[in-house]
């Protein structure tokens, strides 16, 4: 027997399919619904002993430059993905962004994922360009995002 998504069994504590994440500050949820479509959140708050990963849509150019600031995680890296929205043309993002690391600006065109170490800065984020939904997630091993996030 097949337990319909999440509902049931021993380990449908497992599956996650509607989790909105961690709340935002209010005026930057206003600009963040602008451009961007999150699509579902992972953390230790949703089910314990899990890692973070924060999964979104950016389907335009925020209002606000640059939408996410500078900052590291002391303890654990990041993994920060950008992928194109075209199926039939999987490597040409639709856009452009501009990623820093220990501020050294690089411009992405092509589908990226990026390794950030620990104790790297990182950021600031500049969504320049949106032709075509871009599909965005970030992987972080811990239970929970930090107090650093960049919701705000």
């Amino acid at each position: 027997m097949a337990y319909d998504n999440n509902n049931g069994g021993e380990y449908g504590k497992y599956f996650v399919q509607c989790s909105p994440g961690p709340g935002m500050d209010p005026e930057f949820k206003k600009i963040y619904d602008k451009f961007a479509h999150r699509i579902l959140w992972m953390d230790g708050t949703v089910v314990p002993g899990a890692f973070q990963m924060n999964t979104a849509w950016y389907t335009a150019v925020p209002e606000r430059d640059p939408i996410f600031t500078e900052h590291k995680h002391d303890d654990t890296s990041e993994l920060v993905c950008f992928f194109s929205g075209d199926e039939q043309n999987p490597y040409d993002l639709g856009g452009e962004i501009e990623f820093s690391i220990e501020g050294e600006p690089h411009l992405l065109t092509k589908s990226t994922m990026i390794f950030v170490p620990a104790g790297l800065r990182h950021n600031p984020m500049r969504i320049l360009k949106v032709t075509r939904p871009i599909f965005h997630c970030s992987i972080v091993m811990t239970e929970r995002y930090g107090e650093e996030s960049t919701y705000r």
